[in-house]
This record gives C-alpha cells, structure tokens and sequence, in this order.
C-alpha cells in the first residue's frame, strides 16, 4: 500500500520539487497539494492521507492554523511542518499544536525523507527531543 502525501506549500517550485523528491526518494504518493490554509483544512478534513506536509507561511492564511486543525486526526497520520522559519520556539509552538516533526527546509531534507521512509518502512522515527517551553535547552 502507498503511502499517501499532502502538502501545503505556496511555492509552486519547492512543492513540486518535494512531490518528485517524495516519489523518488520515499516511494509515497502525493495525493495532492494546495497553497491554501482554507483548502488544506476542507481537503484534510474530507479525504484519506497517511502524511500532511505544512510550510508555516501560505498564500492565504498560516500553516500553524492547518496544524492546530490537524488535531483530530487519526492515529496513523503524521503531520509535519517543512519551513525556513524553524527556529526552537517555532518548533516548540508546532509541537503544541501537535506536529509530529519540524524539518527546516533548507538544511533539514534529508532528514525529511529517512522520517519518511521510516513511516514508509513502518519505523516510529526518532526524532530529537524539543524543548518543554521557548527558549530552554532540550534534555541532554
């Protein structure tokens, strides 16, 4: 079974880049994509996917709401956020509102894609532990 993927990126380039890379790469299956908060929370909502991937700044509204709506999501779906913006208290605010994972877009891509194959392979990534509250250091 393939694993699905969605994403929701406003860069036309990085989200067709990250669809190839995802094919090729950690054998998932987009399933689609949209640059949208609104149309990310309609579609996540209404359709079947194994892994939302959310950049923080869109088109229309803000990848940390689309996270925040992912909350309800069923077991098995993982919700990651890919941005240039992944500072530790960004990461901290998406892990509260549940991200799965963060992966800075311009160092963290690799890392991106051995957590996929790790879903893919049915691995529970390990991932490094954030920090409990903004700005405090992350257990050693």
């Amino acid at each position: 079974m393939a694993f699905r993927a969605y994403i929701v990126e406003d860069s036309s380039t990085i989200r067709d880049n990250l669809v190839e890379t995802l094919k090729e790469l950690a054998q998932f299956e987009p399933v689609g994509s949209t640059a949208s908060e609104h149309e990310a929370k309609r579609w996540l909502a209404a359709n079947a996917w194994d892994l939302a991937i959310i950049d923080l700044f869109l088109r229309e509204g803000s990848g940390m709401n689309v996270l925040e709506a992912c909350r309800g999501r069923e077991p098995g779906q993982k919700v990651v956020v890919l941005s240039n913006h992944s500072s530790r208290d960004v990461r901290w605010r998406c892990q509260q509102l549940g991200a799965d994972a963060c992966f800075d877009k311009s160092t963290e891509l690799e890392a991106l894609v051995a957590y996929c194959r790790k879903l893919r392979d049915g691995v529970q990534p390990q991932l490094e532990a954030a920090p409990t509250t903004p700005g405090t250091a992350a257990p050693a």
